[in-house]
C-alpha cells in the first residue's frame, strides 16, 4: 500500500492530481488537505511515502510546510505542484523529489510517476497479508525473524508486522532487491543499515535489540560488514 497526500487550496487540482495519480497506484490510499496547517497537523514521519504540495497557498505556504515537513522528520517523496516557477531553486532545500508546473503537462506527470513507481517499487519489500499487498521501506526495516510459520518485520518506528511466509523465501526476495540483509542466524535477517556492532554471539540493533548471530556466520558476518561500509 503506497499512501498519499495531496495538499492545494484549489479542490479540482486536488481531484485532478487524485485520479492521475490512481492510474500508477492501484493500491493506494490518499489524504487530501486544502491548506499547510491541517497537513502539518495530521502528518507524522512516517505516515506517507508520497506528498503531493503545493506552494501557493496562504500561510505557511508549500515551501514552509515542506521545511516543517522535514523538520519532523518525514524522508517520503515531495513533490510540488505550483503556477510559480520562481521556487525551483529553494526545492533543492527540502529535498523536493521533482517540480510540477500549472497546468500540469500530462507527458511530464506520466515521466515523474514513471521514475518514482520504479523507485519505491525497487526500494520497497511487497508483503501480502490477510488477501492485502503492503510495501515495506526496505530502509526502514531493522530485522526480521521467523517464528511458527509466521515472519515478524521489526522497523525502526517500533511497528512488528507479521504475515505468513518462510525466511527462505524473505531471504531471496531481499537478495533480488539488492539489499543490505544478512543472515546471522537460521532464523534471523538484520539490516545492515541498522547494525551497530556485534559481538561473540549477538549483533547490537539501532534501538537496542540484540539479535543471536550464530557460530558459522560470525566471520561471514564481520566481513559483510566491512563490505557495507566500504560501499557506502
Amino acid at each position: 500500500m503506497i499512501n498519499i497526500a495531496i495538499c492545494d487550496d484549489e479542490p479540482s487540482m486536488v481531484s485532478e492530481l487524485e485520479t492521475r495519480t490512481k492510474r500508477f497506484f492501484t493500491e493506494t490510499d490518499i489524504a487530501k488537505f486544502y491548506d499547510g496547517s491541517s497537513l502539518l497537523q495530521s502528518c507524522t514521519a512516517e505516515d506517507y511515502d508520497i506528498i503531493f504540495l503545493d506552494i501557493r497557498m496562504n500561510a505557511p505556504d508549500g515551501m514552509e510546510t515542506a521545511r516543517r515537513l522535514r523538520d519532523q522528520g518525514f524522508g517520503g517523496c515531495l513533490i510540488f505542484v505550483t503556477v510559480l516557477e520562481d521556487y525551483v531553486f529553494d526545492a533543492f532545500e527540502v529535498a523536493a523529489y521533482d517540480y510540477l508546473v500549472k497546468p500540469v503537462d500530462d507527458e511530464k506527470f506520466i515521466r515523474t510517476m514513471t521514475r518514482l513507481q520504479k523507485r519505491l517499487t525497487n526500494s520497497c519489500l511487497a508483503i501480502q497479508k490477510d488477501g492485502e499487498s503492503r510495501l515495506l521501506e526496505l530502509s526502514k526495516i531493522v530485522y526480521c525473524e521467523v517464528l511458527n510459520r509466521k515472519i515478524y518485520i521489526h522497523t525502526i518506528g517500533g511497528e512488528t508486522i507479521d504475515y505468513y511466509d518462510t525466511i527462505d523465501n524473505l531471504e531471496k526476495k531481499l537478495e533480488q532487491l539488492g539489499s543490505s540483509f544478512f543472515r546471522c542466524h537460521r532464523s534471523f535477517l538484520i539490516n545492515l543499515e541498522h547494525l551497530k556492532g556485534f559481538g561473540k554471539d549477538l549483533a547490537h540493533m539501532r534501538g537496542g535489540s540484540d539479535i543471536p548471530v550464530s557460530r558459522l556466520r560470525r566471520k561471514e558476518l564481520e566481513a559483510e560488514m566491512i563490505k557495507h561500509l566500504k560501499d557506502r
